[in-house]
């Protein structure tokens, strides 16, 4: 399924939305929204004066951004928290020159453990 699914969402064209209206948008409860915010530090609602919840078009791509990543390619909450803090540019599950050397000696002395060789 392609990453971007959910967000092909046509939003109304509106600044806020109420709980209500974002959870018809994505097609969430609204406890699930709400357990989304203690969770993931990129949705941040406002607050009306009387304490309501108002989400901005941002906030809704979030939401179904981070339903995509749960729902349909299965990442774990902390995962999806990985997937999202990652820089845009940047490759997800690269391993860096270093963690390969590094796994590379391990390797190494593995082999030479088992070919009877000490260092």
């Amino acid at each position: 399924m392609n990453d971007n699914t959910p967000l092909k969402t046509k939003l109304p064209d509106k600044l806020y939305f109420k709980i209500g209206e974002v959870s018809a948008i994505v097609g969430l409860p609204p406890y699930v929204l709400r357990f989304w915010e203690s969770e993931f530090s990129q949705i941040k609602p406002k607050r009306t004066p009387s304490g309501q919840r108002v989400y901005t078009k941002s906030d809704v791509e979030i939401i179904l951004k981070v339903k995509t990543l749960l729902y349909n390619q299965k990442y774990t909450i902390p995962g999806a928290k990985q997937h999202l803090k990652a820089k845009p540019g940047e490759k997800k599950g690269k391993l860096s020159i270093t963690t390969l050397n590094e796994i590379y000696k391990e390797l190494e002395s593995i082999r030479d453990i088992l070919d009877g060789k000490t260092k």
